[in-house]
């Protein structure tokens, strides 16, 4: 029986194991991982990780060495209890103090005989904490509650046992009674842990006064209406409209991973309609570089490449799928189709190229329940990280390791077939014979032993049935449009592309504990992208003709710290392909991908093996794993070192059949070479200051072809070149 009333613990008092004594291990961190929770514990005392297996810590609690830790004559005097109020030597220092009530919960749960977890107690099915959303001054405080709600439709009041902690900690403070102090301008959350439960508060404290609306720059669509609201609230101005130069370039770079050429650039400043932008848009989202960059996104998705394929098809297998993405980008097939034929996928690779898929993340293994594909899929089509609570439960969110076996049940009939080498062929296929039929749906828990059947992670209740594929109801219900996690997923990542900072971060990492930014955009996306039928290019049109999209990227007073709320276009470093396809363009000299036909871009390239120092050093995605962390846009020494000093770039500019070369012999004047080099490189005119400067330089110069070589590797190597802004 659950007790905890706060009201003290007479002798008829038998704590709970599961929801008093291990909840206060976790409250302590006790069993967190730099304490007695990691693998081989510490001290030769360990505990599950966050309390994730009760009956193995009810066990080592009070059976390990003999139950040294317990004296039964005098509970009260237990190393157990005087270890943590500091009595003897501990080096996780004094957790409580006598007579506070977790010393009073502990000492009675000895008297009573150290009960484990029984089997018909009352389960937690919620938490609350209150307030949930509340705006404060600087140095305000406020005390939050926490409910907990149990199947024997019991509410208990748990904020003296719960685990506080916050998302930012230069931001906001919370003490482990769940007193909540301001401490700089912004917005975060104070998360709540209590057993298998998390709950957030989310809490505001503007930098000055609410701006207003109307001195925003003009509203363009909805996705404007939630950033400028956020922004006045918060008291953030935001900075004004792009020029029509960064715009371009701008949205060339972030759409189709291309520069705009110069006939492009001055052809679209010349022109003077109203709505030149949107419809720039429009063209751009119909070009064929569109397809091939948002071919490069999806196959970095799906992990794309040949690992693991035993190199018996070399590529073949990986040009297949990224020729078969390749179709669906170009008939802008909606989202939740591509991602269930995907995850549905069956037959051999040269028939079905998406099976390619499972062969990456199945690998190996003989039991794709057991392969990395679970977490992988959870990862790629839900935005969610599950993969550590294949060992434990999950040290952020509410699942367990119940929820992963019952997740990876629907691949539990999967199977690779290699028996033909050498064609290269994989075949795929759920295993539906009728011995197979007889096994029930599911895998076995290893920890337990208990056998689970399918569920999705957020425990809704599916239909599966022996006689055909589960991972059928697992598609129906990943695409179905109450499913927000895998509709705001792609959201999140298209939001995250243009917008530099994801509403969620990280991008792959959509948890009840890690809120979006801005709650009514995130709401407006999902709902907008379900409403238009998972149509991917509407979703990003959307974006590109925000007038949030189209702010400068440079600050304005009030805005120079912002990096959450999308005052201001946040600069970003080019891609790896998409650099290297810049500099290749800019300098007219394509690069040479070995077994590739000349002139192919980089982001064409369907492989991510193909060996290219330029994109390794540029941190391209290897596609290993599901996360998106894998392609880096960090910028390091060993880059600048290969753009300045590399032999690289000085062969292209040298290349007698580069534009540098015709550039030099043409019979333009010098300012009009000029402004061919920057509308080259930069995508832009000079400005009257650069192109006096450079014309002063020249008249100095002895050779005017060491001169363009010198000032068009300037303009290669500066920071307006390498990211887009």
């Amino acid at each position: 029986m659950l007790l905890l009333n706060g009201t003290g613990y007479g002798a008829e008092t038998t704590p709970s194991f599961l929801h008093e004594i291990m909840p206060l291990l976790t409250r302590h961190g006790c069993n967190q991982g730099a304490c007695h929770g990691k693998g081989n514990g510490q001290n030769g005392f360990r505990l599950s990780l966050r309390g994730y297996a009760p009956e193995l810590d009810h066990a080592w609690l009070t059976r390990e060495f003999l139950a040294r830790r317990i004296d039964t004559a005098d509970p009260g005097e237990s190393l157990l209890v005087r270890k943590a109020m500091g009595e003897v030597p501990h080096e996780g220092g004094r957790l409580f103090s006598r007579n506070s009530k977790s010393h009073e919960v502990m000492v009675q749960w000895l008297k009573a005989g150290m009960p484990g977890p029984l089997k018909n107690e009352a389960k937690l099915t919620g938490l609350k904490i209150t307030p949930a959303t509340m705006l404060l001054a600087k140095d305000q405080k406020q005390q939050l509650w926490v409910l907990a709600e149990f199947s024997d439709s019991k509410t208990v009041d748990v904020t003296w046992l719960v685990k506080f902690a916050v998302a930012d900690a230069s931001q906001l403070s919370v003490d482990a009674n769940g007193l909540v102090t301001a401490l700089r301008p912004g917005e975060t959350s104070v998360q709540v842990f209590f057993e298998d439960q998390v709950a957030i508060a989310t809490f505001t404290t503007p930098y000055k006064n609410p701006i207003p609306i109307a001195s925003f720059p003009k509203v363009i669509n909805p996705v404007d209406d939630a950033v400028f609201k956020k922004l006045s609230g918060l008291g953030i101005p935001a900075s004004p409209s792009c020029t029509d130069e960064v715009f371009l370039r701008r949205l060339f770079l972030d759409t189709a991973g291309i520069l705009p050429t110069p006939s492009e650039v001055t052809a679209f400043l010349a022109d003077k309609s109203m709505n030149k932008r949107a419809i720039m848009i429009d063209k751009v989202l119909d070009r064929p570089e569109f397809v091939d960059f948002w071919t490069l996104q999806l196959a970095d998705i799906f992990q794309n490449r040949k690992e693991r394929d035993h190199d018996v098809r070399g590529t073949k297998g990986v040009r297949a799928f990224h020729s078969w993405l390749h179709d669906q980008v170009r008939t802008n097939k909606p989202w939740d189709l591509l991602c269930s034929e995907i995850l549905t996928s069956t037959g051999t690779t040269s028939e079905n190229p998406s099976v390619g898929y499972f062969i990456v993340t199945v690998g190996e293994q003989r039991e794709a329940h057991r392969s990395e594909v679970v977490a992988s899929m959870a990862q790629s089509f839900l935005g969610t990280r599950i993969g550590c609570a294949q060992c434990h439960n999950h040290p952020l969110e509410k699942y367990t390791q119940d929820d992963f076996y019952r997740f990876s049940g629907f691949f539990s009939r999967l199977r690779l077939d290699r028996k033909d080498p050498k064609d290269g062929v994989t075949t795929l296929f759920a295993n539906l014979k009728e011995d197979e039929q007889k096994r029930p749906l599911g895998v076995t828990q290893p920890r337990t032993g208990e056998f689970l059947n399918p569920r999705p992670i957020d425990r809704t209740p599916v239909e599966t049935n022996k006689e055909t594929d589960p991972r059928q109801a697992l598609a129906k219900w990943m695409i179905d449009p109450a499913n927000e996690s895998f509709h705001g997923a792609l959201v999140n990542r298209v939001w995250k592309h243009f917008m530099g900072m994801g509403l969620v971060e990280p991008v792959d990492d959509l948890r009840s504990s890690n809120p979006p930014s801005n709650k009514e955009l995130w709401a407006y996306l999902k709902s907008e992208f379900i409403k238009n039928k998972c149509d991917t290019k509407h979703l990003i049109r959307l974006v590109l003709n925000s007038q949030t999209y189209q702010l400068e990227s440079g600050t304005v007073p009030g805005n120079e710290t912002d990096t959450r709320f999308y005052s201001h276009y946040y600069p970003k470093r080019l891609g790896a392909e998409v650099i290297l396809d810049a500099v290749s363009f800019s300098t007219g000299i394509p690069e040479n991908f070995p077994g590739y036909p000349e002139g192919i871009r980089a982001v064409q390239v369907p492989d991510p093996s193909i060996r290219s120092y330029f994109l390794s050093v540029f941190g391209r995605s290897e596609r290993v794993t599901a996360c998106a962390c894998e392609r880096s846009e960090e910028v390091s020494l060993p880059q600048l070192l290969h753009l300045q000093n590399g032999q690289w770039i000085a062969d292209k500019m040298g290349n007698p059949k580069g534009k540098l070369k015709t550039l030099i012999s043409d019979k333009r004047t010098d300012n009009g070479k000029i402004s061919e080099m920057f509308l080259t490189t930069l995508s832009r005119l000079p400005t009257e200051k650069e192109t006096s400067a450079l014309v002063k330089e020249l008249a100095k110069s002895t050779s005017k072809e060491e001169f363009y070589q010198d000032a068009f590797w300037a303009l290669l190597n500066t920071v307006e070149f390498s990211f887009n802004h």
